[in-house]
């Protein structure tokens, strides 16, 4: 019988492989209270007997569990960074670049590889793989509209070249998306493509406990060629990135040695 919080992320995984015990608990439990709260619930016993028999309530929960936050550009200085000076010493002597945008969250950030990478390459030759945890956020994704505050950081070209505004909102041109691939992944459970130039999976580490990043970090190394790069988020520095089989090319940047 599921009657607290073990066992309920217990219940979780039998029902859906996501493992709730890996995400920071105090973080976690905070959101799913307040959600089953919002719903009228008292217990995680009672919410989970809901969600386990109704598939619209599961897909709330899955929905609220995941953290989609994010924008076109997001910390603009790090994609200039990655723009100037990592792709260029990336793409030296090639004709493209296998790229993976790890938690992509609703697209905002594979679609800026894509048009950050048509300055270096043809569209036609990018395939960049997205993935994320949660299908309705890849929904959105896909649909590729966007209100005006997730591009704040967009600069005006880029803008005018890459989106068609449609009211207050803004839709990703078809050569952008036709560069992405979306598809659902679990990172902690599933197994990763090998052979990457560069994986970006920025802001959603800082979720998961030590011990699961500890367990990503090595799961991301192996999936790089080497001297291919790992890009992180703002707030997820990696202190001893020689552990995992990295060095630090810059800032939120680390090189596979």
């Amino acid at each position: 019988m599921v009657n607290d919080y073990s066992d309920f992320i217990q219940g979780i995984k039998r029902r859906t492989g996501i493992d709730l015990s890996l995400y920071k608990e105090a973080q976690m439990k905070r959101r799913l209270t307040a959600l089953y709260e919002k719903k009228g619930y008292t217990s995680f016993h009672d919410y989970y007997m809901t969600i386990s028999t109704d598939e619209g309530h599961m897909a709330e929960f899955l929905d609220r569990m995941t953290i989609n936050v994010s924008e076109f550009y997001r910390n603009y200085k790090r994609w200039d960074v990655l723009e100037t000076q990592i792709l260029p010493r990336l793409l030296k002597g090639k004709g493209t670049l296998k790229v993976w945008s790890a938690a992509c969250s609703t697209g905002e950030e594979p679609y800026t590889l894509a048009m950050m990478l048509s300055n270096y390459l043809p569209l036609s030759r990018l395939d960049i793989l997205a993935t994320d945890l949660d299908r309705n956020a890849l929904q959105r994704a896909e649909h590729a509209i966007y209100p005006e505050r997730s591009l704040s950081e967009v600069p005006a070209e880029i803008k005018h070249k890459f989106f068609t505004s449609e009211g207050p909102l803004y839709k990703v041109k078809e050569e952008i998306k036709s560069a992405v691939t979306f598809k659902q992944q679990n990172l902690l459970a599933d197994s990763f493509e090998k052979d990457f130039d560069l994986i970006v999976c920025r802001n959603v580490l800082i979720y998961f406990t030590e011990e699961a990043k500890d367990h990503l970090y090595k799961k991301f190394n192996e999936s790089l060629k080497t001297g291919g790069v790992f890009f992180v988020g703002s707030t997820e520095q990696i202190f001893n990135p020689g552990q995992y089989g990295f060095q630090s090319e810059d800032t939120f940047f680390y090189k596979k040695i």
